[in-house]
């Protein structure tokens, strides 16, 4: 395990991707606190520090797709993964120095993002207004979602041989779960009651409530709510908003996410014909 994981260190420091998307994150860090401070010179709305504090939620999962699976699928494009089973290498283990590889670039993503931010931020935005152990919480939910993600690009990759279609596979599941996520909060969001007017004989206007036909009710409103907080894109929007109403529910979701789809990816990898 050690000497896989030598070479896959190895290879990230001459990785185009990997630093691709280190510098890409700084970047965004530099520039979103600036340009939130910009618009509350302009505008006189106070901005606090948390207002984009969580947006790499949305970004780390976006990157990793692509580093994931243009990582992971060189091994097989170079005939990398079938010579480490040749010299004796479990597969477990070749299974594993990937996922432990992904996952460190995945934390240094995050945390690059956080310190660049916080360092630009705070003399810009000052200091977090919301309670410090709540952003802590928030965090570390974002830590373990971006950690569930990478697990299901690193299952992703590693079953499909295909580095062009596992990277296809990846993008859009990550696109799609966000979209997802952004559908079902949106629904859950949608009023009770929605005020309505009615015209009088007299020309005056009666303001009354009706009932929204698209508030979601009973055990349909349940599942929907089980959604928002069990899907990987639904925590995104709720962890970029840093909304969260139960972040550890979320972060055992994430968690229980992770390992399943490990589970799932180890399991295929070995049943998996490398000839």
């Amino acid at each position: 395990m050690n000497k896989l994981l030598s070479a896959n260190f190895l290879r990230l420091r001459k990785n185009t991707c990997f630093w691709g998307c280190v510098i890409y994150m700084i970047v965004v860090a530099v520039i979103y606190p600036i340009i939130r401070y910009v618009g509350m010179k302009h505008t006189g709305y106070i901005t606090y520090l948390e207002g984009g504090f969580s947006v790499y939620a949305i970004f780390v999962p976006i990157l990793m797709a692509i580093f994931c699976s243009l990582f992971v699928g060189r091994e097989y494009s170079d005939g990398t993964i079938r010579n480490k089973i040749m010299i004796g290498h479990k597969r477990l283990d070749i299974y594993l120095s990937n996922l432990i590889t992904n996952a460190i670039v995945m934390f240094l993503l995050c945390t690059i993002f956080i310190i660049v931010y916080l360092c630009v931020g705070i003399p810009l935005l000052g200091f977090f207004k919301s309670d410090v152990s709540y952003v802590l919480q928030i965090v570390c939910l974002a830590y373990i979602l971006c950690l569930a993600f990478t697990c299901i690009y690193t299952a992703v990759s590693m079953i499909s041989s295909s580095k062009a279609i596992s990277s296809i596979v990846c993008m859009m599941s990550v696109f799609i779960l966000i979209m997802i996520g952004i559908y079902i909060n949106a629904r859950l969001e949608e009023p009770k009651m929605y005020p309505a007017y009615n015209v009088l004989q007299d020309g005056e206007m009666e303001e009354k409530e009706e009932l929204n036909p698209n508030y979601l009710e009973g055990t349909k409103r349940d599942v929907y709510a089980f959604l928002n907080d069990f899907l990987p894109g639904d925590q995104v929007v709720q962890c970029a908003s840093m909304q969260i109403e139960k972040p550890v529910v979320l972060m055992i979701y994430s968690g229980m996410i992770s390992i399943i789809s490990s589970g799932i990816g180890i399991y295929l990898f070995k049943q998996k014909d490398l000839k």
